[in-house]
């Protein structure tokens, strides 16, 4: 079986724009198809890959290249490893935001619904909160929070309070016993849809995902060079909105802001007026594409470098 088939591969390299002898980071790198795929663009220059999850960085130990370096870390510190490796400013940024199929199909990971294992859902092993944690010790508000907020679940809230009551009379340790638990609250016919969107909100809890991306892009925007562009694939709307607003706004939420003059005063500028999407061959190839959104946009040239 394939470790990881890269969505988008084509689109979201060919959106950095590759120089010959240029920097790019793949802040995503999962089965490496996308950093390869860089490499193969490269005439000298570095590729730096991020990844928490040991099984990437078993991945990573197969791209042999003077011109590849992997960091083992979240990308939320893309900034400080990037200093670390003496890289402080870069040509290109790509991310990939998806789970990779090899954590999907890895049973004991506990990301899928598909199969039985341990209610898990770390991308990185060595972190302290688990989905079952979150289960077993949130409160029923927290509950209904998150599965509200980050799983859009409409029955959050009866959901919170009936995992609550289920932990209190039985053991819940495997996604078979948490689905058991939950049965009352899962629309028939639905069950698929349901179940995905539930254990979208608790591995977005358990790895503080859209946190992570923030500060992450928040950083991109620093350690890229006027004119360096950003590559951005994203699954759920949560991601999406979060990009969107940081590429159209310079922030989350809210307004963008103008000078004096009204212009807007935003690091970033959008490439596509609109995000790209799979097309019909990879929709058909691969299932996993079906709800992937490219972003891309590129750094605006300040006055000062334009000087330069």
């Amino acid at each position: 079986m394939q470790y990881h088939q890269p969505v988008l591969l084509q689109e979201s390299v060919d959106a950095l724009a590759i120089k010959p002898g240029g920097i790019y980071v793949d802040v995503t790198f999962g089965g490496g198809g996308h950093s390869a795929h860089i490499l193969e663009k490269m005439q000298g220059g570095q590729l730096y890959s991020f990844d928490q999850d040991t099984d990437a960085e078993k991945q990573a130990e197969k791209l042999i290249s003077d011109n590849f370096t992997f960091v083992k870390a979240n990308f939320r510190y893309l900034k400080k490893y990037l200093r670390l490796y003496g890289a402080r400013q870069v040509d290109g940024i790509l991310a990939d935001l998806g789970v990779s199929s090899h954590q999907f199909n890895t049973a004991e990971r506990g990301f899928s619904t598909r199969f039985d294992g341990p209610l898990d859902m770390r991308m990185d092993k060595d972190s302290p909160l688990t989905a079952q944690q979150v289960i077993l010790e949130y409160s029923e508000e927290q509950l209904h929070r998150i599965f509200g907020l980050y799983g859009e679940v409409k029955n959050a809230k009866t959901l919170a309070r009936e995992v609550v009551s289920a932990r209190n009379v039985q053991t819940i340790e495997t996604i078979a016993d948490f689905k058991k638990a939950i049965a009352g609250c899962t629309p028939k016919g639905k069950e698929n849809k349901y179940l995905a969107q539930v254990f979208q909100a608790l591995r977005i809890e358990v790895n503080d995902e859209l946190k992570a991306l923030e500060e992450m892009l928040e950083q991109a925007v620093e350690v890229l060079k006027p004119g360096g562009r950003l590559s951005v694939i994203s699954y759920h709307s949560l991601e999406d909105r979060l990009i969107k607003n940081y590429i159209a706004k310079g922030k989350f939420f809210g307004e963008v802001e103008k000078d004096f003059f009204g212009n807007e005063i935003k690091p970033l500028d959008s490439v596509t007026r609109k995000p790209i999407v799979p097309g019909a061959q990879e929709l058909q190839e691969n299932n996993r594409s079906r709800s992937a959104k490219l972003r891309v946009a590129v750094k605006r040239e300040t006055p000062e470098s334009s000087k330069k």
